[in-house]
């Protein structure tokens, strides 16, 4: 990675900050939003999913591989390294969803039920509102802890290459979108408070700058190439893992097997146009 600016380094803290922050716009819609019909919803993660599979598998495992290999000049041994990154990467993501219980894990599918257009509820002891209150601050928390690992992958994209950190963080803000949704739906329901709703959703949000900041200083001494083939590796496994675990699955649920692969496949030609017109520049 070439000497960074303090232009690039902000450049790549924006994108995270825009990505980490859509969350907000799931608390939005959630509190606005009277259609059913999730389409929309269906092909964004879709295509969030298509992005993010094509520049890992071409792009960033390939940089890891490459930061491998300019190490010790041995490209079997360069991969084999990069292979064990990409697998480590899913492993942490991995782990972090089975430490976070399943009835706040953001990776749980939402229901149609939950997703409905939300309405002041005044029997609120009635219906738990401390018990859906409660739920709603731990998947907040939950989803912070989800946003460390994806910060530092937009981040650090976005500082070796802008145009794939600019995609990145697009695919990741379309899926934080939900997320926002599942924080804010179940404050509010025990609330009838959107303020409160909203500003648990922002701030699970700013785990996801908070993450590429603090991940990246405790980087920062050990950059060169064993970190950077490290964290290129570990950032595409963290992607597909969110892309298998999450998006595609989802993406299936509040549509269809045809809104799904229509996301996917504009989500990669999307990204392969991108990188073969970064490349012509």
């Amino acid at each position: 990675m070439e000497e960074l600016s303090l232009n690039t380094f902000l450049q790549a803290f924006l994108l995270t900050l825009f990505a980490g922050l859509s969350t907000s716009v799931g608390a939005m819609l959630a509190f606005f939003s009277k259609d059913k019909n999730y389409t929309v919803l269906s092909v964004g993660m879709g295509f969030s999913a298509g992005v993010m599979i094509y520049v890992s598998f071409v792009e960033i495992l390939s940089k890891s591989k490459y930061s491998f290999t300019q190490l010790y000049s041995n490209e079997i041994l360069g991969e084999s390294l990069a292979i064990a990154s990409f697998f480590a990467g899913i492993g942490l993501s991995a782990l972090i969803d089975y430490l976070i219980p399943e009835d706040v894990n953001p990776h749980e599918i939402k229901s149609d039920k939950e997703l409905s257009e939300l309405k002041p509820q005044k029997n609120a002891h009635d219906l738990k509102s401390s018990a859906l209150k409660r739920t709603g601050i731990f998947t907040a928390l939950a989803i912070a802890i989800h946003n460390f690992p994806e910060g530092f992958a937009t981040f650090v994209s976005a500082l070796d290459d802008l145009t794939i950190g600019l995609t990145i963080a697009f695919a990741i803000a379309i899926h934080n979108i939900p997320e926002g949704m599942a924080v804010s739906l179940p404050i509010y329901h025990a609330t009838g408070n959107k303020k409160s709703a909203f500003w648990y959703a922002t701030l699970s949000g700013l785990a996801e700058p908070l993450g590429a900041v603090i991940g990246f200083f405790l980087l920062l001494p050990f950059l060169g190439d064993a970190a950077l083939g490290i964290t290129f590796g570990a950032v595409a496994g963290i992607m597909i893992y969110i892309s298998f675990d999450e998006l595609l699955p989802a993406a299936r649920v509040y549509g269809n097997a045809h809104t799904t692969i229509a996301g996917i496949t504009l989500g990669m030609l999307v990204m392969a146009i991108s990188l073969v017109a970064f490349k012509a520049v």
